[in-house]
């Protein structure tokens, strides 16, 4: 049987490494991807120690250059890709919307918007050469419209324009990926809310349960879902 091969950047902590040690669980050939190496190769190294197939890659989601050296470290190494998590997100300035400035969204947008799709983008060639490639943009309940506008939620949520925003657009990015690119199913996760170093490890879900819908998607069949918004129960709202 053919090893699955995947890749997820933003990983070498929190929801990422969970992801990463899930799915080299099942047996796959996983790509942690971290701009920081020292904090990459040290998770990395962990993972092999627990007998893992885990493998490290330099990459940052905000650099051309990091993330099209990343894919042509995993073509060298895999020859192809077949499950791409884009995982790697900042939370973003929390001023008021009135006291907020074009220049302060500037960085969340690059990580959290552009970085998926400059990620997409380079290792599309090695999707397309996988039988049954995937992508998985793990977005947030926050960007949701349907859940920010629901009444029992008015006032838990105070108003930000950064990540909220920004998770918004990966949402809408998943639409549009999935409909121009009908050879791969691509689909957006909401993780809940989850104990990470995002939101000072405030959440009520462990990693574990957070990484539930990235891994089920990541291992959806061949006529699985595409173009759909997910959580750990089932179908999430827009």
């Amino acid at each position: 049987m053919t090893t699955t091969i995947a890749l997820v950047t933003g990983a070498n902590k929190g929801l990422g490494r969970e992801t990463v040690r899930r799915l080299a669980s099942k047996g796959w050939q996983v790509y942690l991807g971290a701009r920081d190496t020292a904090r990459g190769e040290a998770a990395v190294a962990e993972l092999v120690a627990d007998g893992f197939d885990v493998r490290f890659v330099a990459l940052d989601v905000t650099s051309d250059d990091s993330v099209a050296a990343a894919a042509g470290t995993v073509k060298a190494a895999a020859g192809r890709l077949d499950v791409l998590i884009n995982n790697a997100g900042i939370g973003g300035p929390r001023t008021a919307p009135a006291d907020t400035r074009p220049d302060d969204l500037r960085e969340v947008f690059e990580t959290n918007v552009f970085g998926p799709i400059r990620v997409t983008n380079a290792f599309l060639p090695l999707l397309r050469l996988s039988g049954h490639p995937r992508i998985v943009m793990v977005s947030s309940g926050v960007g949701s419209i349907a859940v920010i506008t629901d009444p029992k939620w008015q006032g838990l949520l105070p108003p930000a324009l950064g990540y909220p925003t920004t998770k918004a657009a990966l949402n809408m990015l998943t639409t549009m990926y999935a409909s121009g690119l009908p050879d791969i199913r691509v689909n957006a996760v909401d993780p809940g809310y989850t104990a990470t170093d995002l939101n000072g490890n405030s959440g009520f879900q462990t990693v574990a349960e957070g990484t539930d819908a990235v891994v089920a998607m990541a291992s959806i069949e061949q006529d699985g879902p595409t173009g759909g918004f997910f959580d750990r129960t089932g179908t999430a709202p827009w």
